[in-house]
């Protein structure tokens, strides 16, 4: 149960909680994260991108106009917990690597953002 859940349920001011957990306790909240590997190719590609759109900003004058803002959301179908909402508590980081399975079933919802409006698709 998180700190802010036991604070709801006890009518408990948030500070005392946290202080009894970091002060008293010496427990920090570690959180997940997610990382990839770089590949010795990622560098130049990132740079070959960004010689392009300073090329393209140079020759057309609504370029801004053109870029596209997209990110898209997984939503694991098998009970994968989201990195956002787990926090783990403890006197140290415990440096602890979960594996999960490498194609499991998910909902994707796509968006992108641009001068347009708003695209949105679910997969």
């Amino acid at each position: 149960m998180s700190p802010s859940a036991i604070e709801h349920r006890n009518w408990m001011c948030p500070s005392p909680l946290w202080k009894i957990l970091w002060k008293d306790l010496g427990l920090r909240a570690n959180k997940i994260q997610l990382v990839q590997e770089l590949k010795p190719n990622d560098h130049q590609a990132r740079r070959r991108f960004v010689e392009w759109a300073q090329n393209e900003m140079a020759i057309v004058p609504d370029f801004h106009k053109r870029i596209l803002f997209s990110d898209e959301a997984h939503f694991w179908l098998n009970g994968y917990v989201n990195k956002q909402n787990c926090r783990i508590g403890s006197e140290a980081n415990p440096q602890v690597y979960v594996e999960t399975p490498l194609h499991p079933e998910k909902l994707t919802v796509w968006y992108a953002l641009w001068a347009g409006g708003i695209l949105l698709q679910k997969r």
